[in-house]
Protein backbone atom coordinates (compact mmCIF):
# COMPACT_ATOMS: atom_id res chain seq x y z
CA UNK A 1 0.00 0.00 0.00
CA UNK A 2 0.85 3.33 -0.45
CA UNK A 3 1.87 6.20 2.06
CA UNK A 4 1.17 9.25 -0.08
CA UNK A 5 -1.98 11.91 -0.34
CA UNK A 6 -3.31 11.42 3.18
CA UNK A 7 -4.11 14.54 4.93
CA UNK A 8 -1.20 13.65 7.89
CA UNK A 9 0.89 10.74 9.37
CA UNK A 10 -1.67 9.55 12.00
CA UNK A 11 -4.40 9.02 9.07
CA UNK A 12 -1.94 7.29 6.87
CA UNK A 13 -1.13 4.58 10.08
CA UNK A 14 -5.14 4.32 10.60
CA UNK A 15 -5.27 3.69 6.41
CA UNK A 16 -2.38 1.01 6.78
CA UNK A 17 -3.48 -0.42 9.98
CA UNK A 18 -7.00 -1.52 8.37
CA UNK A 19 -5.35 -2.83 4.87
CA UNK A 20 -3.14 -5.18 7.20
CA UNK A 21 -0.52 -4.22 4.77
CA UNK A 22 3.00 -5.93 5.40
CA UNK A 23 4.76 -3.62 3.07
CA UNK A 24 4.57 0.18 2.75
CA UNK A 25 6.21 2.44 -0.39
CA UNK A 26 7.22 5.62 0.21
CA UNK A 27 8.15 8.64 -2.29
CA UNK A 28 11.62 9.87 -0.95
CA UNK A 29 11.22 13.04 -2.81
CA UNK A 30 7.68 14.10 -1.13
CA UNK A 31 7.58 11.97 2.35
CA UNK A 32 10.02 12.87 4.94
CA UNK A 33 12.03 9.91 6.46
CA UNK A 34 14.32 11.80 8.75
CA UNK A 35 15.67 14.14 5.84
CA UNK A 36 13.55 17.37 7.21
CA UNK A 37 14.67 17.02 10.95
CA UNK A 38 12.31 20.26 11.50
CA UNK A 39 9.38 18.07 10.12
CA UNK A 40 7.36 15.40 11.13
CA UNK A 41 8.94 11.80 9.91
CA UNK A 42 6.65 8.98 8.79
CA UNK A 43 9.24 6.83 10.72
CA UNK A 44 7.60 8.04 14.10
CA UNK A 45 4.06 6.84 12.93
CA UNK A 46 5.14 3.29 11.15
CA UNK A 47 8.42 2.03 12.48
CA UNK A 48 10.46 0.16 10.41
CA UNK A 49 10.12 -3.11 12.86
CA UNK A 50 6.51 -3.20 12.51
CA UNK A 51 6.46 -2.92 8.48
CA UNK A 52 8.50 -3.61 5.63
CA UNK A 53 9.64 -0.17 3.66
CA UNK A 54 9.67 0.01 -0.32
CA UNK A 55 11.25 3.49 -0.69
CA UNK A 56 10.40 4.45 -4.54
CA UNK A 57 11.66 7.02 -6.93
CA UNK A 58 8.16 8.75 -8.00
CA UNK A 59 8.53 12.05 -9.81
CA UNK A 60 11.92 10.84 -11.19
CA UNK A 61 11.92 11.12 -14.96
CA UNK A 62 16.03 10.30 -15.42
CA UNK A 63 17.94 7.19 -14.74
CA UNK A 64 20.28 9.44 -12.40
CA UNK A 65 17.46 11.16 -10.57
CA UNK A 66 15.98 7.68 -9.44
CA UNK A 67 19.71 6.28 -9.19
CA UNK A 68 20.22 9.49 -6.59
CA UNK A 69 16.91 9.33 -4.76
CA UNK A 70 17.24 5.48 -4.16
CA UNK A 71 21.25 5.65 -2.68
CA UNK A 72 19.92 8.81 -0.11
CA UNK A 73 16.87 6.05 0.70
CA UNK A 74 19.47 3.63 1.27
CA UNK A 75 20.78 6.10 3.59
CA UNK A 76 17.63 7.47 5.26
CA UNK A 77 17.29 3.90 5.95
CA UNK A 78 20.12 2.60 7.69
CA UNK A 79 21.40 0.34 4.49
CA UNK A 80 17.97 -0.76 3.48
CA UNK A 81 18.23 -2.42 0.12
CA UNK A 82 15.07 -3.36 -1.24
CA UNK A 83 13.45 -0.30 -3.26
CA UNK A 84 10.87 0.27 -5.78
CA UNK A 85 12.14 1.79 -9.50
CA UNK A 86 9.86 3.79 -11.13
CA UNK A 87 11.40 6.52 -13.88
CA UNK A 88 8.77 8.49 -15.58
CA UNK A 89 8.51 9.20 -18.91
CA UNK A 90 5.45 11.68 -19.38
CA UNK A 91 4.07 13.99 -16.74
CA UNK A 92 0.52 14.21 -17.74
CA UNK A 93 0.34 9.96 -17.93
CA UNK A 94 3.28 9.02 -15.47
CA UNK A 95 3.43 6.78 -18.09
CA UNK A 96 7.22 4.96 -17.54
CA UNK A 97 10.36 5.38 -19.49
CA UNK A 98 10.97 1.90 -19.70
CA UNK A 99 14.68 2.28 -21.79
CA UNK A 100 15.66 4.68 -18.38
CA UNK A 101 14.05 2.27 -16.21
CA UNK A 102 16.68 -0.46 -18.00
CA UNK A 103 19.57 1.89 -17.57
CA UNK A 104 18.63 2.82 -13.81
CA UNK A 105 17.59 -0.96 -13.15
CA UNK A 106 21.38 -2.16 -14.39
CA UNK A 107 22.80 0.32 -11.77
CA UNK A 108 21.14 -0.52 -8.81
CA UNK A 109 21.30 -3.93 -8.56
CA UNK A 110 25.01 -3.71 -9.54
CA UNK A 111 25.52 -1.57 -6.41
CA UNK A 112 23.78 -4.30 -4.77
CA UNK A 113 20.08 -2.96 -4.64
CA UNK A 114 17.56 -5.66 -4.94
CA UNK A 115 14.82 -3.97 -7.48
CA UNK A 116 10.84 -4.42 -7.60
CA UNK A 117 10.67 -2.48 -10.58
CA UNK A 118 7.23 -0.41 -12.22
CA UNK A 119 6.97 -0.68 -15.79
CA UNK A 120 4.37 -0.83 -18.97
CA UNK A 121 2.62 -3.93 -19.43
CA UNK A 122 4.69 -4.77 -22.21
CA UNK A 123 6.03 -8.65 -21.92
CA UNK A 124 9.27 -8.18 -23.96
CA UNK A 125 10.57 -4.82 -21.47
CA UNK A 126 9.22 -7.00 -18.34
CA UNK A 127 11.45 -10.26 -19.24
CA UNK A 128 14.21 -8.39 -19.93
CA UNK A 129 13.77 -6.45 -16.54
CA UNK A 130 13.75 -10.10 -14.43
CA UNK A 131 16.77 -11.04 -16.64
CA UNK A 132 18.65 -8.13 -15.70
CA UNK A 133 17.80 -9.27 -12.32
CA UNK A 134 15.16 -7.32 -10.73
CA UNK A 135 13.60 -8.99 -7.73
CA UNK A 136 9.79 -8.41 -8.66
CA UNK A 137 8.26 -7.18 -11.58
CA UNK A 138 5.62 -4.55 -11.25
CA UNK A 139 3.25 -3.71 -14.59
CA UNK A 140 0.72 -0.90 -14.83
CA UNK A 141 -2.63 -2.13 -14.80
CA UNK A 142 -3.15 1.23 -16.20
CA UNK A 143 -2.14 4.78 -15.86
CA UNK A 144 -1.01 5.94 -12.28
CA UNK A 145 -3.89 7.20 -10.30
CA UNK A 146 -6.74 6.80 -12.71
CA UNK A 147 -8.80 4.17 -11.36
CA UNK A 148 -9.51 2.45 -14.81
CA UNK A 149 -8.99 -1.03 -13.76
CA UNK A 150 -6.67 -3.85 -15.80
CA UNK A 151 -6.80 -2.29 -19.71
CA UNK A 152 -4.50 -5.02 -20.87
CA UNK A 153 -5.34 -8.53 -18.57
CA UNK A 154 -4.04 -10.67 -21.42
CA UNK A 155 -0.41 -8.96 -21.05
CA UNK A 156 -0.50 -9.23 -17.58
CA UNK A 157 -1.08 -13.09 -18.13
CA UNK A 158 1.76 -13.26 -20.48
CA UNK A 159 3.57 -11.58 -18.06
CA UNK A 160 3.27 -13.37 -15.14
CA UNK A 161 3.19 -16.93 -17.32
CA UNK A 162 6.77 -16.24 -18.33
CA UNK A 163 8.26 -14.91 -14.83
CA UNK A 164 10.67 -16.36 -12.16
CA UNK A 165 9.58 -13.52 -10.22
CA UNK A 166 7.14 -12.07 -7.98
CA UNK A 167 4.55 -10.03 -10.40
CA UNK A 168 2.52 -7.14 -8.75
CA UNK A 169 0.21 -5.21 -10.30
CA UNK A 170 1.25 -1.65 -9.84
CA UNK A 171 -1.07 1.68 -10.79
CA UNK A 172 -4.47 1.71 -12.39
CA UNK A 173 -6.47 -0.43 -9.46
CA UNK A 174 -9.98 1.43 -9.21
CA UNK A 175 -12.05 -1.25 -6.44
CA UNK A 176 -11.79 -4.16 -5.21
CA UNK A 177 -12.76 -5.89 -8.12
CA UNK A 178 -9.78 -4.90 -9.99
CA UNK A 179 -7.49 -6.18 -7.37
CA UNK A 180 -9.58 -9.63 -7.30
CA UNK A 181 -8.81 -9.64 -11.01
CA UNK A 182 -4.63 -9.29 -11.05
CA UNK A 183 -5.07 -12.05 -8.12
CA UNK A 184 -7.02 -14.34 -11.07
CA UNK A 185 -4.68 -13.78 -13.59
CA UNK A 186 -2.14 -15.60 -10.94
CA UNK A 187 -0.39 -12.00 -9.97
CA UNK A 188 1.41 -12.45 -6.61
CA UNK A 189 0.11 -9.01 -5.17
CA UNK A 190 -0.94 -5.80 -6.35
CA UNK A 191 -0.08 -2.12 -5.04
CA UNK A 192 -2.49 0.40 -4.13
CA UNK A 193 -2.95 4.43 -3.09
CA UNK A 194 -5.16 6.73 -5.08
CA UNK A 195 -8.00 3.73 -5.01
CA UNK A 196 -7.97 4.23 -0.73
CA UNK A 197 -7.12 7.86 -0.23
CA UNK A 198 -9.12 9.47 -2.91
CA UNK A 199 -12.81 10.08 -1.69
CA UNK A 200 -15.30 9.58 -4.44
Amino acid sequence: IGTGKYNNFKETRSAIDASESEIVTVAIRRINLGQSSDEPSLLDFLPPNEFTYLPNTAGCYTSEEAIRTLRLARELLDGHNLVKLEVLGDPDTLYPNVIETINAAKILIADGFDVMVYTSDDPIVAKELEEIGCCAIMPLASLIGSGQGIANPFNIKIIKDQANVPVLVDAGIGCASDAAEAMELGCDGVLMNSTITIEE
